[in-house]
């Protein structure tokens, strides 16, 4: 059955409630923190390639993960959810900033310690595997290369990986082309939990699966989670897999977060006018629709290399301030328990964003919802 806050697209029939988690494997305690994190990209012109500015995909984020929690981070392409998510597993390095892992700052830990207990399952998982190595090899590797296993104690860890995964042990000997999508992204998910990791970045891990995959994919995850009292960072575009699956959401606009919430929180009660736009987005069933219009932003978004003074989304909001908002940069303050926000116009509870009138909304084909050209 479907999560009752949910407005998800997903269908019902292949959504399954699971146990909750035991009541130590959720905490207030924090696992990951980030504290003024930049990420700088230089750009380079002339034969002394000189740097001649930055593309700023990452710029002053400030950010917690609790142990055993679920964090989504949402946004357009280019707000810089990946490269926030590398940086966080030391893939790539900071500019500016820290980030701590139980404690530790990361840049002193060893690279062996890093990839044993923070993981990632990456958005194409048949581009992350090697087309010529087997199964056994794919998902073995780590623990070789970790001298944690080999012969056959190594047959049976990946067998077991496998069964963990709802896959079977004849699978091991096969390669990546004899399976199907959602196949490979639970072979990348056995992979991920070889080395028993405490954290696992999900970066995409549904996108590029139908929906009734989709669906499987993420009552897997949760299994494990619930398992293992695993911590998840969920990057992604699809509101609807945020809803069903994780526990908080942040919200990303170049660079930057500009609201966090609790999952139903968010949903329900939006403070910035980005996240409404967002929200508007989400399929709706469609006895619904009828009620619903779909925001559609005014404008580009600014490039990363070049951002606008003051609030970055200033240039398409509906609701900013000349003087203010494109002057002065709002900071993300709570305005609520574990609600964050950074707009200087954050909306209450029931706030709308203000539409056009029916009669200059553009017609729209009769399957579509209405749009709201802001």
């Amino acid at each position: 059955m479907c999560r009752p806050h949910s407005t998800s697209s997903l269908p019902c029939t292949e959504w399954k409630e699971l146990p909750e988690m035991p009541d130590d494997s959720k905490t207030d305690e924090v696992l990951i923190e980030v504290e003024g994190l930049r990420k700088w990209f230089p750009i380079k012109s002339g034969m002394l390639t000189t740097v001649k500015s930055h593309v700023r995909a990452v710029d002053g984020v400030d950010l917690q993960v609790k142990r055993g929690e679920t964090l989504g981070i949402v946004g357009e392409s280019g707000c810089g959810k990946t490269t926030l998510g590398r940086v966080i597993l030391g893939l790539t390095h900071m500019t500016e900033g820290s980030v701590h892992y139980a404690g530790e700052d990361i840049r002193m830990m060893t690279n062996r310690d890093l990839r044993r207990r923070l993981q990632i399952v990456f958005q194409d998982p048949g581009g992350s595997m090697n087309p010529r190595m087997s199964v056994r090899s794919i998902v073995g590797e780590p623990l070789q290369v970790n001298g944690m296993a080999e012969g056959a104690e190594l047959t049976q860890r990946v067998a077991d990986l496998l069964d963990s995964v709802g896959l079977k042990r004849e699978h091991m000997n096969r390669f990546p082309h004899e399976f199907s999508g959602g196949q490979k992204q639970r072979i990348a998910v056995a992979r991920a939990l070889s080395l028993d990791p405490e954290f696992i970045l999900l970066d995409e891990p549904t996108s590029a699966l139908d929906v009734s995959v989709q669906a499987q994919v993420l009552n897997l995850l949760e299994e494990i989670q619930a398992k293992h009292g695993l911590t998840f960072v969920f990057i992604t575009h699809a509101l609807n897999v945020v809803n069903h699956i994780c526990d908080r959401v942040a919200v990303m606009y170049l660079g930057k977060i500009v609201e966090i919430a609790n999952t139903s929180d968010l949903f329900s009660e939006p403070a910035h006018p980005y996240t409404h736009a967002l929200m508007s987005a989400i399929p709706e069933p469609s006895l619904e629709k009828a009620s619903r219009r779909r925001i559609v932003l005014s404008g580009d978004v600014p490039s990363p290399a070049d951002p606008p003074p003051g609030c970055r989304f200033h240039t398409r909001c509906p609701i900013a301030e000349e003087g203010l908002c494109d002057v002065e940069e709002p900071k993300l303050e709570s305005i609520g328990e574990g609600h964050g926000v950074a707009c200087h116009f954050p909306l209450d509870p029931g706030m709308k964003l203000p539409i056009l009138d029916d009669d200059q909304i553009p017609p729209e084909d009769d399957d579509k919802p209405n749009t709201v050209i802001l």
